[in-house]
Parts: structure tokens; C-alpha cells; sequence
């Protein structure tokens, strides 16, 4: 009777110390997967604002970007709103730790405000798909008629 009291007692013990096994095993697996290894976008700003500037100004802006992560980062898209807002990616990887730029280039010759988005592609594991906007206010020509959005109208 003692010998199978101790048995039982022994079997416990290890049972239990192998289910805290277990638990630690599974804390620690998800504190690894909380650590994203592999490239990581982060931009320094996700709006870009022209504020007002005149009819046919320079219609170049830059997003400046940082890989935070582990490995080599690709953009590997970009897509304007429309055909008035065109971005121009990095071809090269951006390595950890380095920074570059997606330039836009938004048609000054359009008159009026304006509110459009670039979505960004990339291998990146916190954000393969980000969008950014730009916006602001063109100026009418010398001479022309101020343009009424429709809203202004009302």
C-alpha cells in the first residue's frame, strides 16, 4: 500500500512539473513571435501637406522611410489614387536601419483642393500594405476665376 501511495505521489509530482514545463515553453514561444524578425516599414510621416501653393508650383514631395527591422527591405509597389498623383519607389533593397524616400509628384496645373493616397507594397511583416496621403490647396492662375467646389457652392 505505502509503495503505491509513493508511486501515485511520484507520478504527481512529475505530471506537474511537466505541465509548468509546458507553460514556460508556450510564454516564451510567444514572447518570440511577438519579436518580428524580418524587414519592418516605418514612415516619418504618413501625410504629406502642401499647404497653398500656386497654380503649376513644384508638385515634388518625398516620404521619407526607415527599415527597423532584421532583414532587407523591398518595395515592391506603388499606386496613386489617380493619374494627378504619381510615386516613384526605391528600386534597391533598403537595408536595417537605413532610411530612403518614395518621391510623389501631384499635377500642380489642377486647380483647387485636393486630398489623394499612395498604397505602399512591400515585404515588410508589421505593414506589407500602407497608405499615405497628400493634400492641399492649388492656387487659380493670375487672372482666372477662383474654382467653387461643389461643397463651397451650397
Amino acid at each position: 500500500m505505502k509503495r503505491l501511495l509513493l508511486i501515485a505521489v511520484l507520478f504527481a509530482f512529475a505530471f506537474s512539473a511537466q505541465a509548468q514545463d509546458s507553460s514556460m515553453m508556450i510564454k516564451e514561444e510567444k514572447s518570440v513571435m511577438n519579436k518580428k524578425e524580418g524587414p519592418m516599414i516605418e514612415f516619418e510621416n504618413e501625410t504629406i501637406d502642401y499647404g497653398t501653393i500656386a497654380h503649376n508650383a513644384d508638385g515634388n514631395r518625398e516620404f521619407v522611410i526607415k527599415n527597423t527591422g532584421t532583414a532587407p527591405l523591398l518595395i515592391t509597389k506603388t499606386k496613386g489614387s489617380c493619374g494627378c498623383t504619381v510615386p516613384k519607389a526605391p528600386k534597391d533593397a533598403i537595408m536595417p536601419g537605413e532610411t530612403d524616400v518614395i518621391k510623389v509628384r501631384y499635377a500642380t496645373n489642377r486647380v483647387g483642393k485636393f486630398t489623394k493616397t499612395v498604397t505602399v507594397t512591400s515585404n515588410a511583416v508589421n505593414k506589407p500594405t500602407m497608405t499615405v496621403r497628400i493634400k492641399g490647396e492649388v492656387l487659380p492662375a493670375e487672372g482666372e476665376a477662383p474654382v467653387l467646389n461643389m461643397k463651397e457652392s451650397n
